[in-house]
């Protein structure tokens, strides 16, 4: 398990090249409601804090020699970015179906792209590194990536230190892990909230089930959020069982139309899988304790005309 140590060590490794992202008070969407727009970030994702991290942890040979990892999207950029920084070769395996404009700039990055079906990134990325003496920087499988992820919750502490709610998107569990450890030690009497899709609700489930529960593939890739559709990791799962204090669970409805409204009353570009949080803010106010909330917008690689099509259609319906 991580410590408020390991993520201020972080905080001390990414200053100066992840950006350190204000709070905005959203008073369009709800007078107690702040939004931390990791939109910002130079790769546009909240995932550039623990690429860095763990790729400036690593000895400078294994630098040299390159690095892999596997990832739909944001943690390719953010280690293609960090990768091209050092001047270390970056690999990145993407699952078939990965959104086009992530994938584009992975490889405008400079990173090499390997494409393999969804069910094959984990085990094609272990084959790459062996072949080629690379080494793996799990997209959230890592304490490095963990620390470095909870920065964020690091900031929203010291900018609001009388927050009472923080609501966290849950993928594979290396955000909410970090944010919950950074939260918890500094601000004991605030609440941490797990948000992710109910089509890929694993979290949730295992949660419920006290214990780590695995759903499909198929069953996890229904859902538009493509950055959460990873499963936890024993790692992230022990985090979050020790330090969440729930989990909530938004539609593909309630993401799609909190995308629309964050871009038009907060003027916030957010993907599917960086409104999940606000969503639950809209949408599930009634499975939240009350108080000044920071939501979570992890991310903002959306493709152009699928939030082109969401707001034309807001306007013909208006």
């Amino acid at each position: 398990m991580i410590t408020i140590e390991d993520v201020r060590a972080a905080a001390k490794s990414i200053a100066g090249i992840a950006v350190r992202t204000p709070l905005l008070a959203s008073w369009a969407i709800g007078t107690d409601l702040w939004l931390k727009p990791e939109n910002l970030q130079p790769i546009g994702a909240f995932k550039v804090r623990g690429a860095v991290h763990a790729l400036l942890s690593l000895p400078l040979d294994a630098q040299a020699a390159g690095v892999i990892t596997h990832s739909s999207g944001n943690h390719g950029q953010a280690l293609a970015y960090a990768g091209r920084m050092v001047g270390s070769p970056v690999v990145v395996v993407v699952p078939e179906g990965a959104p086009a404009v992530k994938v584009d700039a992975i490889r405008a990055l400079g990173a090499e792209v390997v494409t393999v079906p969804p069910a094959e990134r984990e085990s094609r990325t272990a084959e790459l590194a062996a072949e080629r003496g690379l080494t793996i920087i799990p997209p959230y499988d890592h304490r490095h990536i963990i620390a470095g992820q909870g920065t964020v919750g690091l900031e929203i502490v010291e900018d609001l230190p009388e927050v009472d709610v923080v609501l966290v998107p849950v993928g594979g569990g290396g955000l909410a892990s970090g944010v919950a450890t950074a939260v918890k030690a500094l601000a004991p009497r605030a609440t941490v909230i797990g948000v992710e899709p109910a089509l890929a609700a694993d979290a949730a489930d295992s949660l419920a089930h006290g214990e780590l529960r695995s759903w499909t593939t198929e069953d996890r890739y229904r859902t538009m959020a493509d950055g959460l559709r990873t499963p936890l990791s024993e790692l992230t799962f022990a985090h979050l069982r020790e330090r969440l204090d729930g989990i909530v669970t938004v539609s593909e409805e309630e993401i799609l139309t909190t995308v629309s409204l964050l871009a038009r009353a907060a003027r916030i570009v957010a993907e599917p899988s960086g409104a999940v949080t606000t969503a639950a803010y809209l949408h599930h106010r009634e499975e939240l304790p009350p108080g000044r909330t920071v939501a979570v917008v992890s991310g903002g690689n959306i493709d152009p005309a699928l939030l082109a099509g969401l707001l034309i259609a807001e306007e013909l319906d208006a």
